[in-house]
């Protein structure tokens, strides 16, 4: 076989290795599960940057927005361009408040999810799968199909 046909040989079983692997039913749900989780992320971080904070914003005393809440931390003045500038670092804690609220939302929703409803799947499954023998039960049935053989 001369080294063209070796290569092509290779390559298709290469190919047929990798379609194998990407179509299998697990990698697809995988894929799928990964859409919907991106989704489900960005639904999440709208319902906390539009719903949950700006209503604790109401809440809080000095009614500003969530996003304003920062802490400055004077670093003493420079001279930029012949004016003299305050150094200022800013830490936005409001923001980093808020990406919190949005982590346990999809934690608690994911705990539901994989605890309650898979627990509750896999309950249901279980009641519909017969009891497996006894082991007892089992070794005597080999015993009998044994001694049936020989006769």
């Amino acid at each position: 076989m001369d080294i063209k046909g070796q290569f092509k040989g290779k390559a298709s079983s290469l190919m047929d290795e990798f379609k194998s692997f990407a179509f299998k039913g697990n990698i697809v749900d995988m894929a799928v599960g990964v859409i919907i989780g991106g989704a489900f992320g960005k639904i999440v971080t709208s319902m906390v940057n539009h719903i949950i904070m700006p209503v604790v914003s109401l809440v809080m005393p000095n009614g500003t927005n969530y996003a304003d809440w920062k802490l400055v931390v004077n670093r003493g003045t420079e001279i930029v361009d012949g004016v003299e500038k305050a150094k200022v670092i800013e830490i936005p804690y409001g923001l980093f408040l808020s990406e919190i609220v949005s982590f346990l939302i999809i934690a608690i929703v994911l705990f539901f999810v994989i605890k309650k409803f898979l627990g509750f799947m896999m309950t249901m499954k279980k009641k519909d799968e017969p009891a497996p023998a006894p082991a007892e039960q089992v070794l005597l049935a080999e015993i009998r199909d044994l001694l049936k053989e020989k006769r």
